[in-house]
């Protein structure tokens, strides 16, 4: 099988070399020729993608990076990108299920969000280490398995689970503005805020958006220390709970595996562009720890405040009027204009997690269908800001609800596909890179068909539907043992693909992965 990686814009070096000799650096030249050769009959002129690119706004979509290209050694940055996107509110949200929902105390909800946190984000953060050494976005990777067609089920999947996690920030972050403003502005208009802010920032792309995200953390950081100050005092005043059931720790953990699993169908996105050389243990860590440590903490704050709702009436009347964008704003009202700001600095907060995820809804998009791939990356950012801001303002009107949905339904395909991955990478490419020829990313004709993938991420379904908690449906299983749906999920789906894509290679490939 060819190993060699090729750039885009191979066969118009002559541009390339006028571009340089113009004084454009050679990675910008390089995007440069790539957009040129796919997009210049859209947009006829490329004078204004040049301007871009010398600012250091990423151009390329979801072609392969080549090696020349991997450069980046700011291997920390990993670390704070995903740091910064959990150091925002969203947590929180989950955290307020534990307690408010499911009628958990602080400390078992804790001990679920800890455990099951830690323990589920280790298969994302693993399949991290494969994008410096492949050069391919997550969903570029998963062609190698799922085949050219069939892999837009798993990116139709994947976009709604990006779309749900980006709908619930901007939405938290809307009612955050809603209360900071006394209700004078509506939920709707600060969904928009938030949405054309991210979209700003997501037009940058992976060089930028690093840079940004790796101080955005701190003034989160040091708002939220600011609020457990100032209206922490009522944190101790816990409602009462009974014991809980096993089936209801059971379905809790699910749902914060709906929180983690899906990160392994866009964490390579932002390692792209690190060398193959990259230290994968290293990798891994900042991964799994920038991802778990903000995550473990805001969750445990988030059940604290929703035990407390229950008990102080001031924060109950908040958190109804604005759900928790008003219960902050309820704990730092004693704090007077001061107060205020505080509110802001963690409405804006979530801009740090809408961003990135904007920046992942919008690769995918390049990769739905056929062709979509030759229009700029920025293009898609703003197609996906419009859908977010259409999705959020709807999803506003019943949040709590759509959020116990989503969050629970995810982590079954996700699982899914987090199983094939690591079996095609482990089990039949021996984690060599070299396997994955770049040259065929975009040829149906020579990646794998897609049918053994396909079939392990369905039929795994036959035990996951009855094995479903949720709020609009529990099957048979489920009531007695709580949700199990992405335990069988994860554990089923690679003892099908495995047999099936085995029979694939060697009856209808030839040999040929």
């Amino acid at each position: 099988m060819a190993t060699n990686l090729k750039h885009p814009s191979d066969g118009i070096s002559t541009s390339m070399k006028s571009d340089t000799e113009k004084g454009i650096p050679e990675p910008a030249s390089q995007e440069l020729s790539a957009i040129h050769e796919e997009s210049t009959e859209i947009f006829g002129q490329l004078s204004i993608w040049r301007k871009m690119a010398n600012y250091g706004v990423e151009l390329r979509g979801v072609q392969p990076v080549p090696v020349e290209e991997r450069t980046d050694t700011r291997y920390l940055n990993v670390g704070t990108w995903l740091g910064a996107s959990m150091m925002c509110l969203l947590p929180l949200k989950s955290g307020i299920l534990g307690t408010l929902s499911y009628g958990m105390n602080l400390r078992d909800t804790f001990l679920v969000c800890f455990f099951f946190s830690f323990l589920t984000a280790i298969p994302p953060c693993y399949m991290i280490t494969m994008s410096p050494r492949t050069g391919m976005r997550q969903m570029i990777q998963a062609r190698y398995s799922f085949g050219y067609y069939p892999n837009i089920v798993p990116v139709i999947l994947n976009m709604c689970s990006i779309m749900g996690f980006t709908m619930i920030s901007a939405v938290v972050g809307g009612q955050c503005l809603v209360a900071m403003s006394n209700n004078s502005i509506s939920t709707s208009s600060g969904i928009v805020i938030i949405s054309l802010i991210s979209m700003v920032i997501t037009m940058t792309g992976y060089k930028i958006m690093h840079l940004i995200l790796r101080y955005a953390w701190m003034p989160s950081l040091v708002a939220i220390i600011i609020c457990v100050g100032v209206g922490g005092k009522h944190l101790k005043d816990q409602a009462p709970t009974e014991p809980p059931k096993a089936s209801t720790i059971i379905s809790f953990a699910s749902l914060i595996a709906g929180y983690m699993l899906p990160f392994g169908s866009t964490l390579g996105d932002y390692a792209v562009y690190m060398p193959p050389s990259a230290p994968r243990l290293r990798l891994f860590l900042y991964a799994w720890l920038g991802i778990c440590i903000p995550s473990v903490v805001l969750m445990t704050l988030g059940a604290a405040i929703g035990a407390t709702v229950l008990v102080v009436p001031e924060w109950s009347d908040a958190y109804d009027l604005n759900s928790i964008g008003g219960v902050m704003d309820a704990m730092l009202r004693p704090a007077g204009g001061f107060g205020r700001f505080v509110t802001l600095i963690l409405a804006l907060s979530v801009i740090a997690n809408t961003a990135p995820s904007v920046y992942s809804f919008s690769l995918n998009f390049q990769i739905l269908i056929p062709g979509f791939h030759r229009i700029p990356r920025i293009v898609h950012v703003i197609v996906s800001t419009a859908i977010l801001i259409g999705v959020g303002i709807g999803a506003a009107e019943k949040f709590t609800e759509s959020l116990e949905g989503f969050l629970g339904v995810i982590s079954y395909w996700a699982a899914g596909f987090v199983g094939i991955q690591l079996t095609e990478w482990i089990v039949f490419r021996h984690k060599d890179p070299e396997t994955y020829d770049a040259s065929i990313w975009n040829n149906s004709k020579l990646l794998p068909s897609g049918i053994a993938a396909l079939v392990a991420l369905i039929v795994p379904f036959v035990i996951v539907i009855p094995s479903m908690d949720q709020i609009w449906y529990v099957g048979p299983i489920a009531k007695t043992t709580g949700d199990l749906g992405f335990e069988f999920a994860l554990v089923i789906t690679p003892f099908i693909y495995y047999p099936l894509r085995k029979l694939e290679i060697g009856k209808f490939r030839g040999g040929r992965l």
